[in-house]
C-alpha cells in the first residue's frame, strides 16, 4: 500500500480548480481559468492565440515598439542626409556617368521629405495605429530604394540605412501577423 499523500491536484476539491499537469507548464495563457470567472476577462484557448485571435505576444509587441523608434531614427538621419545635401552642395562625392543621376539639390529634397515622413510614421506606430504599420512598411521600402540609389554618393552610409530599414521591414512584418484584422 502507498501511504504516501496525495496531491492536491490528485483530489479536487470542486470542478472550477480542476487544473492538469500539462496545462500547469503551460505558457501561462492556459492557467488560471476559474481565476478569471468573475472578472469579465477571456484568456483564450493556445489554439485561439495560434490563429491569432487574441492580442500579439510581448515580442511582437516590443518588435513592433522597436521597428518605431527605428523608423523615427532613421527618418531623421535621411532629414539630416537631405538637409546637408540642401546647404551643402559639395558634401557630397559627384559621379560621372551614373544612370541615376540626379543633382545633388534633387536627392537632398527627397531624401528630406522621406525623413519627415518617416518620422511622423514611426511616431504613429509608437502609437499603436495599424495604418501606420501598414505604411512604414511601403516608407521603408522606399527608404531602402533611395538609399540604394544613393551608394554611389555615400556608400557606407546608405549600406547602413539600407540595413535599418530591412530590419524595419521585418519588424513590423512579423508585427502585422498577429493582428486579427
Amino acid at each position: 500500500m502507498n501511504t504516501a499523500p496525495e496531491s492536491p491536484r490528485a483530489k479536487p476539491t470542486d470542478s472550477s480548480s480542476v487544473i492538469t499537469a500539462s496545462t500547469d507548464r503551460g505558457t501561462g495563457t492556459e492557467r488560471g481559468a476559474a481565476a478569471d470567472r468573475g472578472t469579465g476577462t477571456h484568456r483564450g484557448t493556445g489554439s485561439e492565440r495560434a490563429a491569432g485571435y487574441a492580442r500579439p505576444g510581448t515580442a511582437a509587441a516590443a518588435g513592433t515598439a522597436l521597428a518605431g523608434v527605428l523608423m523615427i531614427i532613421s527618418g531623421l538621419w535621411a532629414f539630416f542626409e537631405g538637409l546637408t545635401a540642401i546647404v551643402t552642395r559639395h558634401f557630397y562625392g559627384t559621379v560621372a556617368n551614373y544612370t541615376f543621376r540626379l543633382n545633388i539639390h534633387g536627392w537632398g529634397w527627397l531624401h528630406l521629405i522621406l525623413g519627415i515622413v518617416m518620422v511622423a510614421a514611426g511616431a504613429s506606430v509608437l502609437l499603436g495605429m495599424t495604418w501606420a504599420r501598414r505604411a512604414g512598411i511601403a516608407l521603408a521600402a522606399v527608404s531602402a530604394l533611395a538609399n540604394f540609389l544613393f551608394i554611389p554618393y555615400y556608400p557606407v552610409w546608405s549600406l547602413i540605412l539600407i540595413a535599418l530599414n530591412v530590419f524595419i521591414i521585418w519588424a513590423l512584418t512579423t508585427g502585422l501577423q498577429h493582428d486579427p484584422a
